[in-house]
């Protein structure tokens, strides 16, 4: 016969709370910081961030930020078109503040795509883009 117990003796008397997510804001074309981003912004620059960073290349980055272009170089463009999508999802998808990525369109132009997707987070949508040489 085996013990009925209803309660194992462990309360729920915790809430998970969402951190914000305040950054530095970032000027690209001048090479600056300058003052602060929340939100939606914030997370357009996190999303920039992540794809400009080769997954494994930086210690001072974990194993699971960055994304895998590198070795996309010198192969078939149907296999690029295909296989950038999948890459930049999985990168993507490692920031949990990011539910989805989808709505991917993909042009090819001599040796670069371009790829034009839609990020699903938790402040909105995000219509990016990137280019990927190979």
């Amino acid at each position: 016969m085996l013990p009925q117990i209803d309660n194992d003796g462990l309360t729920l008397d915790f809430e998970e709370v969402v951190e914000p997510s305040k950054n530095y804001s970032l000027i690209l074309d001048k090479n600056r910081c300058v003052g602060f981003v929340d939100e939606l912004e914030a997370m357009k620059q996190a999303i920039f961030l992540l794809l400009s960073v080769e997954r494994y290349d930086h210690i001072i980055y974990s194993f699971n930020a960055g994304v895998e272009f590198r070795d996309l170089f010198g192969k078939p463009t149907s296999y690029v078109a295909s296989e950038v999508k999948r890459r930049i999802r999985d990168c993507l998808l490692q920031d949990d503040r990011i539910h989805e990525v989808d709505s991917f369109v993909v042009t090819t132009k001599k040796n670069k795509v371009h790829v034009q997707y839609t990020a699903h987070t938790i402040y909105g949508q995000i219509t990016a883009e990137k280019e990927v040489d190979y």
